[in-house]
């Protein structure tokens, strides 16, 4: 990203987001009408308004409405409170009571005035009197148009519909001053190039790139849930790239601009950072559909081939005649991957799946040098667990040589290496091998009680289950009575 500008597809015409909207205004649910009428007969104001509406435009349908009215909460939930006996007030401190009815979910908030005290990003909540100072006050002017309801008339103010037509991204008011308010809108900026494919306006990108530190304000939480989003997105390179140049990335992921080593004359090493993106290109076309078994989106996946290199520049050495080595960088980059994803406020799951397929990566490159024992194919499946097809997938995504022989035959290799693991599953209980031995099978045979030479002796079977596959039961009494005899018992 170059100034905020992507290679997005080209946007629809007007007439076909009009069409578009068209369409799904006279679709709108009867019961959606039957609350507008509701409120109308109350004398409030009554629209649709944000994501719903722009995703209307586009041609994406909300299974949850949100809607703005000038009723103040306690009006709205005595009216929604005869729509439906399903109600909740757990916004009600920012004027939102929900609703469901059937299938349909709905929001509906007071029209809000807040305030910023320019120290944090928390508003002081107030309550606005008018349609347009609400959407006056929201992230982005795709995000800032809305629809009378009954009557289903369009406002918008601030020309978001020829910023859909166009594909930009923009904010309603001075960037500055939005940005200002509420700093995480600089991620969700970079989030919905991803999400939507949009290019973020010079000015906009101009404001993120002055005002990046003021990220720092906003809670981990915050910033890792916009980070997942925007990895999960359609076009998540987009939104990356967003980050990188417009530096908040320096404060929310400095791992990622860092990659980008500088490429000695001799190109003895990849642009890393390019790397990176590419590998995750890769591996989000290897995601399968939702009856695989990675299905898209996948954001393990896609954060480990985000940060499987990160390990690199602390692992950069020059080598005598002019190479460049990264050893180790596999094991260094797990354990800075754990780091960033413990301060981002990543769960314990994805923290251990993620740093757990970094430390893997480079495993199957012992493959391609030399084709492995059954033994070894038994420790790979076994220490990949249940992260293998993700591994797999790792794998394959971080081949971006332009070497088209080498590339051919790392392809091979996997193809080789994928059908020993199928063949051995045929055989054995591969993804969960345990001894053929247990605990108590070994106290009984070697006439002990629990203790420390019951785990020896059942990590000595495990061994000889990895190194021979599974062993007759006479074989494993042998095997185990005279590993017995050797430790002088």
């Amino acid at each position: 990203m170059l100034g905020g500008v992507t290679d997005a597809p080209t946007p629809p015409s007007m007439d076909v987001l009009r069409q578009r909207a068209e369409l799904l205004w006279n679709a709108l649910p009867g019961e959606v009408l039957e609350l507008a009428e509701l409120f109308d007969a109350a004398g409030h104001e009554f629209a649709l308004v944000g994501g719903p509406v722009r995703d209307a435009f586009l041609g994406r349908s909300s299974s949850d409405l949100d809607f703005a009215t000038s009723a103040r909460p306690d009006e709205t939930e005595r009216l929604l409170s005869t729509w439906t006996r399903a109600t909740w007030d757990m916004g009600r401190e920012f004027g939102t009571i929900g609703g469901r009815r059937g299938d349909l979910v709905i929001e509906i908030t007071t029209y809000r005035a807040d305030e910023y005290d320019g120290v944090t990003r928390k508003p002081v909540v107030a309550f606005g009197d008018s349609l347009e100072g609400d959407l006056a006050r929201r992230d982005f002017t795709v995000n800032a148009m809305a629809v009378r309801l009954p009557a289903r008339e369009l406002v918008d103010l601030h020309g978001g519909l020829e910023d859909l037509g166009g594909g930009l991204l923009r904010t309603p008011v001075e960037p500055e001053v939005s940005f200002g308010d509420d700093p995480l809108r600089m991620m969700r900026a970079a989030r919905f190039a991803s999400q939507l494919g949009f290019d973020i306006a010079p000015d906009t990108f101009a404001a993120m790139s002055r005002m990046a530190e003021r990220i720092e304000i906003v809670s981990a939480e915050r910033v890792r849930d916009e980070l997942s989003k925007l990895l999960i997105g359609d076009s998540p390179r987009a939104g990356l790239a967003a980050l990188v140049d417009s530096g908040l990335a320096d404060h929310v992921l400095p791992e990622l601009p860092a990659l980008k080593l500088e490429v000695d004359e001799h190109h003895h090493h990849k642009d890393v950072y390019e790397h990176s993106l590419t590998v995750l290109d890769q591996a989000i076309d290897l995601e399968t559909g939702p009856d695989g078994p990675v299905p898209a989106p996948d954001l393990i996946l896609r954060l480990a081939a985000l940060v499987h290199d990160i390990g690199k520049p602390p692992t950069k050495r020059h080598e005598p005649g002019g190479g460049v080595s990264f050893h180790h960088h596999e094991v260094v980059g797990a354990k800075m991957a754990r780091k960033r994803l413990q301060a981002l406020r990543f769960d314990k799951d994805t923290i251990k799946a993620v740093t757990h397929l970094v430390e893997l990566h480079l495993r199957f490159h012992g493959y391609v040098d030399a084709r492995w024992s059954d033994s070894a194919v038994r420790r790979y499946v076994t220490d990949a667990g249940d992260q293998l097809e993700r591994l797999h997938r790792l794998t394959r995504a971080d081949v971006t040589t332009r070497n088209r022989r080498r590339a051919e035959r790392l392809s091979f290799a996997y193809d080789d290496l994928e059908q020993r693991i199928a063949l051995l599953r045929e055989k054995e209980e591969i993804d969960a091998i345990r001894p053929d031995l247990d605990g108590n099978q070994i106290m009984e045979i070697l006439g002990i009680g629990p203790g420390r030479e019951v785990g020896l002796a059942y990590k000595h079977m495990l061994e000889l289950r990895m190194e021979h596959g599974p062993l007759s039961p006479e074989r494993a009494r042998a095997e185990l009575q005279a590993w017995w005899e050797a430790q002088g018992a």
